[in-house]
């Protein structure tokens, strides 16, 4: 395994919470880079593991890139302001995040030795579209900042491509499940939040198409791309997802499970609203499933599973309510500059 130190900005969020645990029991010595905005305490389960160097920082910050990279084989990269709201809520501060300190961590890196970086775009670079599948070769058009810089963050990473520094762009579908820093405000954790915990689940619309993952699937691709071949990956962009479902029919298959793991919350009531959020888009998984051998092996129904397992063992009280949750709310309430 050439490969043997990552560091993974953002390695304390959604996903990456989920990520560094895996990356160290497969063997990998790991270092995170986060504001730990969402609680200091997400990555307890390995906390005392020597393969674990946990930095309290910002990415914005450059002598702490170059410190933090020193020694390092492989980045991901995760972090940065998410969601629409949340870059909204201030946009100097997302650009500047999401975009400006993009470039800088991306030489620095190169200049550190570092031989792979992994990026997670977001397949929302999309936009909206009539094609019923989305290759990597579908035009982009992000409709919101968020996407914007997503995807004027691809070309300056395919640019430092090269023989000793192999980049590869991923364009996630949505992910969904359980992480120890849990997201309830993406479509299929708010969908079971809300059914866990008011009897109603609510759509607006429904007739929308929406990529997903379950966020085992998109760490097991993440483990995947630090151990292919160099010219499998160099300077590609994937995309990454499974199951494209309309939203009512997410809402049918998350009562479904939810009327069966938790019967004391039976009968689970469908309400469907108008919405002028129309927004369909179907991805396509194809290239990475032929050029990678990769397939998502977790459905929606396991992702709501998982939720209800943590709902019942007590594992995400005042789901409702609480800013951990939400990043709009956490963001609002760290004013962060």
């Amino acid at each position: 395994m050439s490969i043997k130190k990552v560091l993974v900005t953002g390695g304390a969020g959604y996903v990456g919470s989920v990520l560094v645990p895996r990356l160290i029991r497969e063997g990998y010595s790991v270092k995170v880079l986060d504001l730990y905005l969402y609680g200091e305490d997400v990555l307890d389960s390995v906390k005392n593991s020597p393969n674990l160097e946990q930095i309290i920082g910002d990415i914005r910050d450059q002598d702490l890139l170059r410190k933090s990279l020193s020694d390092v084989d492989a980045v991901i990269h995760l972090a940065c302001i998410s969601n629409d709201p949340s870059f909204e809520l201030n946009p100097d501060l997302g650009k500047s995040i999401n975009f400006d300190a993009f470039e800088p961590l991306v030489k620095i890196s190169k200049q550190q030795g570092v031989k792979r970086f992994i990026y997670a775009s977001s397949s929302s670079v999309y936009g909206v579209s009539e094609q019923p599948d989305v290759t990597e070769e579908h035009p982009l058009n992000p409709m919101t900042d968020y996407s914007k810089f997503k995807a004027l963050c691809e070309p300056v990473l395919l640019n430092e491509q090269s023989s000793d520094f192999t980049t590869v762009v991923i364009r996630p579908a949505t992910v969904c499940g359980y992480s120890p820093r849990q997201r309830l405000d993406l479509s299929v954790n708010i969908l079971t939040n809300h059914a866990v915990n008011t009897g109603k689940i609510k759509v607006f619309g429904g007739i929308q198409k929406r990529p997903n993952l379950h966020i085992e699937d998109m760490v097991d691709l993440y483990i995947q791309l630090l151990r292919e071949t160099d010219h499998r990956i160099a300077g590609k962009i994937f995309n990454a997802g499974y199951q494209n479902l309309k939203i009512e029919t997410i809402a049918s298959l998350v009562k479904g499970v939810v009327e069966k793991e938790m019967p004391e919350k039976s009968p689970l009531e469908i309400v469907t609203t108008t919405t002028d959020d129309l927004r369909s888009y179907h991805i396509s998984s194809e290239k990475i499933g032929r050029e990678l051998g990769f397939v998502a092996r977790r459905t929606i129904e396991d992702a709501v599973r998982d939720l209800c397992l943590a709902f019942k063992s007590g594992g995400l009280p005042e789901s409702m309510t609480h800013s951990r949750y939400f990043n709009i709310k956490k963001m609002q309430e760290v004013d962060l500059q």
